[in-house]
């Protein structure tokens, strides 16, 4: 079998100036001469053997990010930008994955502006409702600035994740995570109170009181004490980092700062080493790692997709949550597999089904239009109000990897991942999706001519092509 070939000009640009090296030193360094290191830079050639081994020998790089990264997801976000009726044809695959190679800053430009021209539609097709507001104005949205962040950091913040590591062992010493919490909020003058209110938490700075709701669970309880502690004591942390990420406002930096201090409570109550160890060691079961961490399912499922410590990976997880109407709350995937950056999911994917059955893990062999395959694991995790009349957040999660994985995941157990018949075909958006006999499909694929026979009605009004 021929070994594909690896291009990887841009890591190697970004490596090189991260280093402050010019291209003769690196080359010097890596054993190959000026001209072949121009070349691989360029995506001319690709990366020799005798490179890989120098970049690992050398540098200390996990040469498995050559591999990975940001090509993937920058492909799928052109495809589905690109997939707008504003635009006429659907450039060639390889095309946009020598983009993604090759200019990637220039391929995230292109999506910020489609992002951009679809969030004006959007706000002109509501002009009306808008006109005579005072307040009523068109920029970008600060969530979608502060998702895009984390989906391209890999959702993994090492200098956060490595403070938080530190917090976790030094709590050990003094009796445990939530005792920890407390006592480095005492330290600053804080009191912390358990009271009964209708919010989560809530902290006045003035008379440096935080209250935390006795309604709450335990697990979310020491969440959010860890959150505040993220805020109080790691606040130079976070605001270098949010410097780093150069947001275009004050509310996306801000949205950002209280989403890198959920990123610490999660780390600090599941610390990357102990965490990533017991991950392996209960095959990732997820109930016996939350007993074991004191952490909520969703809480594990979610810090599962993060574990992409360079030279410490663990099995590369999609992480999505969707509400009841099928929207994407919550996103993120180390694998091939990318999510649709609007509408919701497909609806063949099992996290839909999970509200039908709550309380229980459902499994699914799926299958993407790319013939990757993927086991993937659904659960409803419905939130209380605390309370009789509250409302219920109802949510679903789904957690998955390829099944290359199967041995390590607990719930590939009894799986038949070897017969082709036992995976569902879904896809990630129906305008880029390429099957043609979608019983779910609610659009044509943008790539696709249609033929359509108004006196013979199939699956579909129309025969894909």
């Amino acid at each position: 079998m021929a070994t594909q070939k690896l291009y990887a000009g841009a890591k190697l640009r970004e490596m090189r100036t991260r280093l402050t090296l010019t291209q003769k030193e690196f080359a010097t360094k890596l054993g190959v001469s000026l001209p072949y290191l121009n070349q691989m830079e360029n995506n001319n050639r690709p990366i020799s053997t005798t490179v890989v081994l120098a970049l690992a020998q050398e540098f200390g790089m996990d040469v498995t990010e050559l591999s990975t990264g940001d090509s993937e997801r920058l492909v799928s976000d052109m495809r589905e930008a690109l997939a707008d009726p504003v635009f006429d044809d659907m450039p060639p695959l390889a095309d946009l994955r020598l983009t993604a190679s090759n200019a990637p800053a220039l391929a995230r430009a292109f999506i910020a502006l489609h992002r951009t021209y679809r969030q004006t539609h959007e706000r002109l097709a509501s002009l009306d409702e808008a006109l005579g507001r005072e307040d009523a104005q068109i920029q970008a949205s600060p969530w979608e600035e502060v998702r895009d962040f984390f989906h391209y950091c890999d959702n993994y913040i090492d200098a956060v994740d490595r403070a938080a590591e530190r917090f976790s062992q030094r709590a050990e010493e003094a009796g445990g995570i939530r005792a920890a919490a407390i006592s480095s909020l005492g330290e600053r003058g804080i009191r912390v109170q358990f009271v009964d209110i209708p919010e989560t938490r809530k902290y006045d700075a003035d008379s440096k009181t935080l209250q935390l709701s006795s309604r709450t669970a335990p697990p979310t309880q020491v969440f959010q004490l860890l959150l505040q502690v993220a805020l109080i004591s790691q606040d130079k942390l976070l605001d270098a980092t949010l410097d780093f990420a150069k947001f275009q406002s004050d509310e996306a930096r801000a949205i950002a700062k209280i989403g890198l201090a959920n990123y610490f409570a999660g780390a600090s109550l599941m610390p990357y080493d102990a965490f990533l160890a017991a991950a392996q060691d209960y095959r990732h079961d997820l109930e016996l790692l939350s007993n074991r961490f004191g952490a909520s399912i969703e809480q594990v499922a979610h810090r599962l997709s993060t574990l992409q410590r360079p030279g410490a990976k663990g099995i590369p997880f999609f992480f999505v949550r969707v509400d009841q109407a099928g929207t994407i709350t919550k996103r993120h995937s180390a694998t091939r597999l990318q999510f649709a950056r609007f509408g919701g999911a497909c609806p063949l994917w099992n996290v839909h089904r999970a509200f039908e059955t709550p309380g229980h893990f459902l499994r699914q062999l799926a299958e993407t239009p790319d013939g990757v395959r993927y086991i993937s694991l659904a659960r409803d995790v419905s939130k209380s109000g605390g309370s009789y009349g509250a409302p219920v957040r109802r949510y679903a999660i789904a957690l998955g990897c390829e099944t290359r994985h199967a041995e390590a995941l607990v719930y590939a157990d009894n799986l038949d991942i070897n017969n082709a018949i036992a995976y569902e075909p879904i896809g990630i958006s129906c305008r880029i999706c390429e099957r043609q006999n979608c019983h779910q499909r609610s659009v044509p694929p943008l790539e696709r001519r249609l033929s359509i026979d108004a006196h013979t009605r199939g699956t579909l009004p129309y025969e894909v092509t």
